[in-house]
């Protein structure tokens, strides 16, 4: 593949023609994979999946085969990872399989329809190269260089490149220990806050905003279940104002505001904490950052707080929430790391105030 070439070009190049192009994984991340290939005119000649998934299923209509009988049909082929994970075992399998054939881990939204590619690059040089500048330290402009490239390529490489633990962050940018009431804007099932208790010892309360309604039930038990922690919970999304809104279906991580479905309560932060002080926001809300963002704008500018922010739900989120934020928090620090794992998933955005 040429350094000039973005994933998407390449794959549409004389390069690639007649060479078979095979899925690696099923599933919704499949289905988004194949359709953008099918639009782009880029062939797909199978799929195969890991030997502990196969069961004689089939998708779109071909049988779903081990990677040992893609190899066996095909021999040298181009594979296009069509799934996200994390986990160890799984990204070790993928690097198995990147040292014996041509692997690519296409950048596809969480969220709306625009695709990561040189085009979309070119037309926000400007921003990308300001929220580049904002970055504090050269930790985080190394990552953002490599999560560009990462999403630019698709290359595991540079994947590999721009991953950061859990430990630089709290360790070195956080102050958990400083914090006493906290806000979670898409707290889950309280996994984050129970993440964030051994570190934070002077914890009394935190205002979770979460609106499944599955994993607020779930949410609101945990807090019930731990009376030491003063656990505030919303069932609504966090938004620049108050009111309602579609909400999918999906009873889990990637529920989201949607076209349609059921519709749930949206509001504010400010309008939830109203006059409290809060040491620390955490925002995770699978594509309303933004909106979510600007409702804490009052909050941000009394308080003064701590924040992480996920930049990775929207292909533009990478500068678009940057500026955002630099508009929002005069005289902060901002630090950039991304958790490991595939695709170019789990990016935050640590705000420090000087």
């Amino acid at each position: 593949m040429t350094a000039s070439a973005d994933l998407w070009q390449y794959l549409t190049s004389p390069a690639c023609a007649g060479r078979p192009i095979l899925l690696y994984g099923m599933g919704n991340g499949g289905d988004k994979l194949h359709a953008v290939c099918a639009q782009r005119g880029i062939p797909l000649v199978d799929c195969f999946a890991s030997d502990d998934f196969v069961r004689g299923q089939h998708f779109h209509g071909r049988r779903v085969l081990t990677y040992a009988e893609a190899k066996a049909k095909y021999g040298q082929i181009i594979v296009l990872v069509a799934f996200a994970t994390s986990r160890p075992e799984v990204l070790a399998r993928i690097s198995a399989i990147a040292q014996e054939q041509e692997l690519y881990i296409p950048d596809l939204p969480a969220y709306g329809e625009t695709l990561f590619d040189s085009a979309l690059m070119a037309a926000n040089r400007k921003a990308i190269s300001d929220a580049r500048a904002m970055l504090a330290d050269e930790a985080s402009r190394s990552c953002f260089d490599a999560i560009l490239e990462a999403k630019r390529t698709g290359s595991l490489a540079w994947l590999e490149k721009s991953t950061a633990g859990h430990e630089d962050t709290w360790r070195n940018i956080l102050h958990p220990e400083c914090y006493q009431i906290t806000a979670d804007l898409g707290a889950y099932t309280g996994d984050t806050i129970r993440q964030l208790l051994p570190l934070a010892p002077n914890l009394q309360e935190v205002w979770a905003m979460e609106p499944d309604r599955k994993t607020y039930a779930k949410l609101c038990k945990w807090g019930e279940e731990n009376p030491q922690l003063s656990l505030h919970a919303c069932e609504a999304g966090a938004w620049s104002e108050p009111g309602t809104m579609c909400f999918s279906h999906a009873g889990g991580r990637g529920a989201a505001f949607a076209d349609s479905g059921r519709q749930v309560a949206v509001d504010s932060l400010d309008n939830l904490v109203g006059e409290r002080q809060i040491d620390y926001i955490k925002y995770d809300v699978e594509g309303a950052e933004y909106e979510a963002l600007l409702g804490s704008a009052k909050t941000i500018a009394r308080c003064r707080p701590e924040m992480l922010i996920s930049l990775y739900h929207r292909a533009e989120d990478l500068w678009r929430l940057p500026m955002l934020m630099r508009s929002l928090c005069p005289n902060y620090r901002f630090y950039l790391r991304r958790m490991p794992g595939i695709p170019a998933w789990d990016i935050n955005l640590y705000a420090i105030p000087e």
